[in-house]
């Protein structure tokens, strides 16, 4: 139970923050591509964020990224091409918590993704708009597996089924949030 609410409060979390989180990965093993572009530091207008890619496997990221307050998060990332549409799949890195093994049991980490548009010149992600997808699964609840947590959803559907709903949805302008534009840093 408590794993369960903890998952929920996680989920509700990446829903306020624009990210659907997945219990599995968007991408398989053949849909992994590697584009040198994407690695280096990446920051916003402001330049209050700060988005740092390198290679960390062969088609494998490591991303740093600090918000605005400059609070970091480390992810691994991975770069996936289906039907001619690009995704970035986001998983946290494992955190240095002081917690026991048995806390640490309790946490579940979640998959999200982006929607890539472009590396160069600037940096351009969406995320999927969290009021559109709710709107489309409350009319389409068998559109792809996924658990309503709080006011959020969870998508639960495995890597091929997540990616046809994606590719199917890609030119829904409604569906994504378009993010800021990033530009490299030297």
């Amino acid at each position: 139970m408590q794993k369960l609410l903890r998952m929920a409060s996680l989920g509700l979390l990446l829903v306020l923050a624009g990210c659907i989180p997945s219990v599995h990965p968007l991408y398989t093993e053949k849909d992994l591509i590697f584009d040198p572009a994407l690695v280096g530091k990446w920051t916003d207008k402001k330049g209050k964020e700060t988005w740092t890619f390198t290679q960390s496997a062969e088609k494998e990221y490591k991303l740093t990224y600090v918000d605005e307050k400059g609070k970091k998060g480390k992810f691994v990332v991975h770069l996936l091409k289906v039907k001619g549409h690009q995704f970035l799949d986001f998983y946290p890195a494992d955190p240095d918590l002081k917690e026991n093994d048995f806390y640490k049991l309790h946490l579940m980490s979640m998959h999200t993704f982006m929607r890539l548009q472009q590396i160069e010149p600037t940096l351009q992600m969406a995320t999927l708009n969290p009021d559109w997808i709710k709107k489309f699964l409350k009319k389409n609840p068998e559109a792809v597996r996924h658990e309503k947590v709080n006011d959020g959803i969870l998508f639960t559907a495995q890597p091929k089924e997540l990616q046809a709903f994606l590719i199917k949805r890609a030119k829904t302008a409604d569906a994504w949030n378009e993010c800021d534009p990033l530009t490299r840093r030297k």
